[in-house]
């Protein structure tokens, strides 16, 4: 085997797409080329154990944010080992700010911006010896019909195991200056005959769970219905459909066949992001958040797709008010997941323009998070990482519906801010808390920090605790079963068997 195609995920259910672009676009090297993945919680040395064992000439990395760290060890370790294995990475985080960083010094050569074309030809010059590259080459632009799609290059482990990612088109046509498409002029459309035609082989194949990577899927409005037409006629509940949708673009047409897809089958990522106008217009973003509210209390209310809406923390201007304004506003349209993430620093963005003025300072290491600004200082931003932390576990999740019906009433940003400060005391961790355990944290954190009645907390734990699927007796009844009556554990216990039976 000549070349390896290589990255490293971030987890095993992920397919990278980008590395099937590169081998459906290899033309007379396809044969000799093959894809190896791993993911980030593998040791760098094993994966250096496994890629020797295929004895490649070439190995091509695709680096992101996620695995830059992991894959700068690995490619430390390969050139120490096998110094003649000619390494080539590509991706986001190697396309912008490269001579920074020690993964390029590292590797051989650097492929910026697009690569479906452009890895192929270095490959043939490097093979043939026909010419010495430049170490960075720019990724050439090609129009969309010169790529041959990737979709016949997932294997029949990744049609079983794996997400599958579809792309529609590329690019996007807003500013948006914390995101890398802001770079793109537009959005280029495929042939949609085509992307529907590899749908369905996807289909036939077993595929039910099509992951869309557009960044803007109801920017065209006609192929969005086409695409969601296709599935439609396949009369199969158990397709799921993942979109992102620009969120305050929703027209009659497009709702109308939203409400055609039965509960299961949709889920929309809509990046809501900020709703102040100020931060919105320090940042480029164009939105208006009177329809943007309107669409997710329309689909909220009208349409059976699980709705995970996005913000982002510590965008320049940005402040605590605003953000709990701004949550607090969409916490009222229910979606289903608000998603909170602390603004990253993507290298090529146009937000570094913001640095001086609003003293913006990033962590050094990925993920590259904000870490203060002008306006929010370094312990506050700490405190709305934890929040956003502890909302995924504890909200996002899904396994507290009944509970956060009482725990966040008046004002949703403050209450679950007052709770994740409280339980940040009380654990000093952010991850690997059990679910047992967060059960009783919640517990006795509501019955000794709030004034609701203990008969209700207990009620909505239990509701939520027997269908969590945990084994055995609710952690928190027996904590308040040491130090109750007699009486007061008859009746505990009398609530808890009518929960399990009901």
């Amino acid at each position: 085997m000549s070349i390896l195609l290589s990255t490293l995920n971030a987890r095993y259910i992920h397919a990278s797409l980008g590395l099937r672009y590169l081998i459906a676009n290899m033309g007379a090297l396809r044969p000799q080329t093959q894809i190896v993945e791993f993911t980030i919680n593998l040791n760098p040395i094993e994966i250096v154990e496994q890629i020797i064992k295929h004895k490649p000439k070439i190995i091509g990395f695709g680096v992101y944010i996620w695995n830059v760290e992991q894959t700068t060890r690995v490619i430390a370790l390969l050139k120490t080992i096998e110094p003649k294995i000619i390494i080539v990475v590509g991706g986001p985080e190697v396309s912008h700010e490269y001579n920074e960083q020690r993964i390029v010094g590292l590797s051989d050569y650097v492929i910026t911006g697009y690569a479906d074309i452009s890895f192929h030809a270095l490959c043939v010059d490097l093979l043939n010896h026909s010419s010495i590259p430049a170490k960075i080459i720019h990724g050439k632009h090609v129009t969309l019909d010169q790529i041959n799609l990737p979709y016949d290059y997932y294997s029949d482990d990744d049609v079983a195991n794996r997400i599958c990612y579809i792309e529609a088109s590329r690019g996007c046509p807003f500013k948006c200056e914390f995101c890398i498409s802001s770079l793109d002029k537009t959005a280029w459309p495929f042939e949609l005959d085509e992307i529907l035609s590899a749908l369905n082989k996807l289909y036939a194949r077993g595929v039910r769970h099509f992951k869309f990577v557009d960044r803007t899927f109801n920017l065209k409005i006609e192929s969005s219905m086409r695409i969601m037409e296709f599935f439609l006629a396949k009369e199969d509940p158990s397709i799921f459909l993942h979109f992102e949708l620009i969120p305050d673009h929703l027209p009659q047409t497009l709702k109308k066949i939203i409400t055609r897809f039965k509960p299961g089958m949709l889920q929309f990522e809509i990046g809501v992001q900020s709703l102040d106008p100020g931060v919105q217009q320090n940042i480029s973003r164009t939105q208006n958040n009177q329809k943007t509210i309107k669409n997710l209390i329309w689909l909220r209310s009208n349409s059976s797709a699980h709705l995970h809406a996005d913000l982002i923390l510590g965008l320049p201007g940005d402040d605590i008010e605003k953000i709990e304004r701004g949550f607090n506003t969409l916490f009222e349209t229910n979606p289903h997941e608000i998603q909170v993430g602390v603004l990253k620093r993507l290298k090529g963005t146009p937000i570094i323009r913001h640095t001086m003025a609003y003293h913006m300072k990033y962590n050094p290491y990925p993920p590259f998070d904000i870490l203060s600004t002008n306006k929010i200082d370094f312990y506050t931003m700490r405190r709305l990482s934890v929040f956003a932390r502890y909302w995924d576990i504890v909200i996002n999740s899904g396994r507290f519906l009944s509970t956060r019906n009482i725990m966040l009433t008046e004002n949703p940003f403050q209450q679950f801010l007052k709770f994740s400060d409280w339980l940040y005391i009380q654990t000093g961790q952010t991850h690997s808390i059990s679910l047992a355990r967060l059960f009783g944290l919640i517990y006795q954190y509501l019955v000794t920090s709030s004034t609701l009645n203990k008969s209700l907390i207990e009620d909505s734990l239990l509701t939520d605790f027997n269908v969590s699927g945990i084994k055995g007796f609710p952690p928190f009844i027996k904590n308040r079963i040491k130090n109750d009556s007699p009486k007061d554990n008859a009746n505990y216990q009398s609530r808890q068997k009518n929960h399990l039976n009901s």
